[in-house]
């Protein structure tokens, strides 16, 4: 699906920020053509996530749909296209749930803004939703791999023996309902990262308004000490927890993307700041575009290490944000 030969624009989270998205297409050097956005030489690979929180979510797909439809784009599954797939696909019996996504107040709030977009085109949304089991999980370049959250060597070989295109179906969405079951891992650990909960029952609720018993961890430190060394989220955590030292068993179960792996880029994690290299083969594109961040992008041409020169974004805007 990726053509080695091919330059490539990656493109982080864009939750709804049409606008915003146009603006960064332009500075890329893509054009409008017959209505659909493209460039000469370069194709956009968008790392999921389009979906949810932004103003202008149904305009945000089309652009990346009609991007991908006519050639000019890829784009990968993030957890939010997952949980939309999820919240329309009754669970399996015997799970508990009525829905593979629970209609629980916190998930509503999160898929909310995207329902009352398209509660005027409701066909449009069911096209959409098909649209998404087409989305593939994740993708290997070869020379660079493209994950939402996080690449699991392990996970993405049993995933792809079952399902070469990388691309899931019905019965996987409602197998991801079931809490242990290889669906649920897949999903978990692809679209969401790796997580440890936090020591002594405790909980914290974070700059979104949500309470949490764990923490998003790094899946690439080579020897991690503390709590402190692992966590990789907007929110620090207390110091008092930062410190807590590492188990020997908490250590040798942490995930672990080498440095010597071929360059990786992901999105998912709510960066700030200005885009950087986190390592010279790992980059996270996400910063926090519908908080008022950056939609960012990375310009990957044939180079083995990421370049911290190549990353290209656009601050968004307040009006964008209000809609």
């Amino acid at each position: 699906m990726l053509d080695p030969a091919r330059s490539f624009d990656l493109i982080g989270d864009v939750h709804g920020c049409a606008h915003t998205l146009e603006h960064l297409l332009d500075m890329l050097g893509y054009r409008k053509q017959a209505g659909v956005w493209c460039h000469a030489s370069r194709q956009a690979l968008f790392l999921g996530d389009i979906i949810d929180r932004g103003p202008r979510i149904r305009e945000a797909l089309h652009i990346v749909h009609d991007m991908v439809a006519a050639g000019h784009a890829l784009c990968i599954m993030g957890n939010h296209e997952f949980n939309a797939l999820g919240w329309t696909t009754p669970a399996p019996p015997g799970s508990g749930k009525a829905f593979v996504h629970e209609h629980t107040p916190r998930h509503q709030r999160l898929i909310q803004a995207t329902l009352d977009q398209f509660e005027h085109y409701p066909g449009d949304w069911q096209d959409f939703l098909g649209w998404f089991h087409e989305l593939p999980m994740c993708m290997d370049g070869g020379r660079f791999r493209v994950v939402h959250a996080c690449w699991d060597h392990a996970l993405i070989a049993r995933f792809m023996e079952q399902y070469p295109d990388a691309c899931i179906d019905a019965p996987f969405v409602q197998q991801a309902a079931v809490k242990g079951s290889f669906a649920n891992s897949v999903f978990d650990r692809l679209l969401r990262g790796t997580d440890m909960r936090l020591p002594d029952g405790l909980t914290l609720t974070g700059g979104d308004g949500l309470t949490r018993a764990f923490f998003r961890t790094k899946f690439w430190e080579d020897d991690p000490q503390t709590y402190g060394d692992i966590v990789f989220q907007p929110d620090a955590l207390p110091d008092q927890v930062a410190s807590v030292a590492l188990s020997d068993s908490q250590k040798s179960a942490l995930l672990r993307y080498g440095p010597d792996e071929p360059m990786l880029f992901v999105g998912h994690y709510w960066r700030s700041g200005n885009p950087m290299t986190i390592r010279p083969n790992l980059a996270c594109l996400d910063y926090s575009a519908v908080l008022y961040g950056k939609l960012v992008a990375y310009r990957l041409d044939h180079e083995t290490e990421v370049d911290p020169q190549k990353f290209v974004w656009v601050d968004v805007q307040r009006p964008e944000a209000q809609g």
